[in-house]
């Protein structure tokens, strides 16, 4: 008999495992194409975690090119605006402090409403004097256009009074910025009443100094809504357009009450105030 042959399939030789990569060192690159690497992280991250990378990369975030190069990016009026004004207003180096555009980019503080809680999510943020039976939040009786959030803070029987003071260096804008006069800040606050009460409001907004000295104001004190009002709702709006130099806060007040002295809460119904520095581009 012959011998058996065995055919069985010849044994696979593994592939040999590839070579990890060798990790891509950016402090190696060029310093200004590192600059544009850069440029293309959220400024948050900047400020927050690259910045404690090492000390080249903390003198790239420290240094102006780097947050010029991500305001060039904004092609808009108001980008082109904003990026003329950095380069015009720039602070003087100060050791050890970080360009205060870092701030800026990061805070976004143009076009951006600065009071916070406009509309009334618990009374938070707010100083606050309450009157009569003090203030509550509410649903809106009628829809403000814009609002975040449609609902609203309501004063009672005497009057009901709050108040935010807002520190405009702290939002990211810059003394050489504020004192450019290329700025202005628009103020805007939104009042109204129940059908079945009439209602009294004041709006006080004061620009101050850095002592907390008044510069600027405007008040409002329009009349009365009457009972039987069908809701009524009203906007105040103000634009302080020549600021004054030495601006840096802006206070906001207002405070309302009912006419008819009934107990609960009757009185002005206020809502998305607002603060909002813009850029004048004329």
């Amino acid at each position: 008999m012959g011998a058996s042959v065995s055919r069985g399939r010849a044994a696979r030789v593994p592939a040999p495992e590839p070579e990890p990569e060798e990790a891509l060192d950016l402090s190696q690159l060029p310093p200004e194409l590192l600059l544009v690497v850069l440029s293309h992280v959220p400024p948050r991250t900047l400020l927050g975690r690259c910045r404690q990378v090492c000390r080249g990369w903390r003198a790239l975030v420290d240094g102006q090119a780097l947050w010029l190069l991500i305001l060039a990016r904004d092609h808009g009026a108001t980008g082109r605006a904003l990026l003329h004004l950095a380069r015009s207003c720039q602070s003087p180096a100060r050791n050890a402090r970080p360009c205060p555009l870092g701030r800026f980019c990061a805070r976004r503080p143009i076009g951006r409403n600065l009071i916070r809680n406009p509309c009334g999510q618990g009374l938070r943020k707010w100083m606050v004097q309450h009157g009569g039976d003090g203030w509550v939040v509410e649903e809106n009786r009628t829809t403000v256009p814009g609002a975040p959030s449609q609902t609203c803070f309501v004063t009672s029987f005497s009057w009901c009074c709050k108040k935010q003071v807002l520190d405009l260096e702290e939002e990211g804008l810059w003394p050489e910025l504020l004192d450019s006069g290329r700025i202005e800040i628009c103020v805007s606050d939104w009042w109204g009443a129940r059908h079945d009460s009439g209602c009294m409001y004041r709006l006080l907004v004061q620009l101050l100094d850095a002592n907390q000295t008044v510069l600027d104001k405007f008040s409002a004190v329009p009349d009365p809504i009457p009972q039987w009002n069908n809701n009524a709702c009203l906007h105040v709006t103000h634009v302080f357009s020549n600021i004054k130099m030495g601006v840096r806060f802006v206070s906001f007040e207002h405070r309302g009450q009912d006419t008819q002295f009934w107990a609960g809460h009757y009185g002005a119904r206020v809502t998305n105030s607002s603060v909002i520095v813009r850029v004048r581009l004329s």
